[in-house]
């Protein structure tokens, strides 16, 4: 999962070492994808990655990942870039084969280790479900999704108008509070249906 200026995934845009701490509720994910297992390499059991993080850093910190929808732990042994991919060695794969059997897999991390996030930018774990409201107040509905655009994000919103689209712009997002689970908006011209 990647982080954007508005929202986001496990990325950033600046430095994360002077950045805001991300506070956890429980109706957060307990781990966070950085990687996908596209492939296996070579023929000692190792993997190659395909990194969904913009903190490939942390690649090289890594002690232990969780795979699969069973969050089942691996401990990292070893790991280098390829062309863009992260290779990983983990405990207990020996053999292509057997690194074979992780093709398609999420490599993921507790969600207490998402790297801290520069001000104004958010997980998008911490942007879905995040009540909608307009800056008069009128209750649009909850985010349900973002979509990935080339320009800019969109935030999908589910609520009594219906769907709303909602780009990810600051013209239009006025505030995001975390703390009480709101997004304050300025509709433009033709977002409602």
């Amino acid at each position: 999962m990647e982080v954007l200026q508005l929202m986001g995934r496990d990325s950033r845009k600046k430095s994360p070492r002077s950045g805001r701490r991300v506070v956890f509720t429980e109706n957060y994910p307990k781990y966070i994808s950085i990687g996908r297992v596209v492939a296996p390499w070579g023929d000692r059991g190792e993997v190659k990655v395909k990194v969904l993080t913009d903190f490939p850093e942390r690649f090289a910190l890594l002690e232990k990942v969780y795979i699969g929808k069973t969050a089942r732990p691996f401990q990292v042994k070893g790991f280098r870039f390829h062309k863009g991919f992260a290779i990983l060695q983990l405990e207990g794969f020996h053999t292509r084969s057997q690194a074979e059997a992780l093709r398609g897999q999420f490599i993921q991390i507790p969600i207490e280790e998402v790297m801290p996030l520069e001000e104004g930018e958010y997980y998008e774990f911490e942007i879905i479900g995040l009540e909608v409201r307009t800056e008069e107040g009128k209750f649009l509905g909850k985010v349900k999704e973002i979509i990935y655009t080339g320009a800019n994000d969109v935030y999908v919103v589910e609520g009594p108008e219906g769907e709303v689209l909602i780009p990810a712009i600051e013209d239009v997002i006025l505030d995001i509070n975390l703390a009480e689970g709101r997004m304050t908006v300025r509709l433009m011209e033709g977002l409602l249906p």
